[in-house]
């Protein structure tokens, strides 16, 4: 029998750091990258972690909701907007959605999930006629990535390690399993790419940018390179509509 989720557990650090500074800097390339493709309207989240990116979004949405499993995140992002979302607690598999929205957003939070497709299903009758649902997830072919590969670090370059398995991560993808996902949850792909050329990990990035080595051209530089080698980006990326 499969132990539940404790959705608590899996967003802490532990014994691996699990939140970097870089991660606020990737939020804030993706939602600029999603920009051009924001329609009007009412907008969900699904899944919102500290509410960072939460707070992208409420500045570009005046009627947001957000769904999120873990009550501690939920109390931490709720007081952080302050009144600019409303928040449901539960499962995207099992929370009882009635609205359509706009906007939908799954910011890296598909790769946390035991059955995408299956969400990415229900997702599809949560959409608007006209509405999107905008996708982004760490990238397996990330150049960091691919470089703890040839260092020993990680198997394979969609290999879930066992500091991701412990954060509650289920799948790596790749742009081609991530454009699977959608399709066969019948979704329709309108825009697909990557964001952020992202030659460093995490902590290196973080280390880097206490100094003088990593300023803000630099970053700008790496998000301007991610346009051109997509499949080497930080975290890849889905605009989808609704499917027939």
């Amino acid at each position: 029998m499969v132990a539940p989720r404790d959705y608590n557990a899996e967003y802490r650090d532990g014994a691996r750091k699990y939140a970097y500074r870089f991660d606020t800097v990737l939020r804030r390339y993706i939602m600029r990258t999603l920009d051009p493709f924001l329609p009007p309207g009412r907008a969900l989240e699904m899944g919102c972690y500290t509410g960072e990116m939460t707070e992208l979004i409420a500045a570009r949405y005046a009627d947001l909701t957000v769904i999120e499993a873990s009550e501690e995140l939920v109390a931490v992002a709720d007081a952080r907007l302050a009144g600019r979302a409303r928040f449901v607690r539960g499962t995207f598999e099992t929370v009882d959605i009635a609205e359509r929205y706009d906007a939908i957003f799954l910011i890296h939070t598909l790769e946390h999930l035991d059955d995408p497709v299956a969400v990415l299903r229900r997702v599809n009758g949560w959409l608007a006629d006209r509405g999107r649902l905008f996708v982004a997830v760490p990238n397996a072919n990330a150049v960091s990535r691919q470089i703890a590969v040839h260092m020993g670090l990680i198997r394979f370059n969609d290999a879930v390690t066992e500091d991701e398995r412990v954060h509650g991560h289920r799948k790596t993808y790749r742009l081609d399993t991530l454009a699977r996902d959608a399709l066969d949850a019948g979704l329709r792909i309108v825009q697909s790419g990557g964001v952020f050329f992202k030659p460093l990990a995490n902590y290196q990035f973080d280390r880097l940018m206490d100094g003088d080595v990593i300023s803000e051209g630099y970053l700008e530089g790496c998000y301007r390179l991610g346009m051109q080698y997509p499949d080497l980006c930080a975290s890849i990326f889905l605009v989808c509509e609704r499917g027939k």
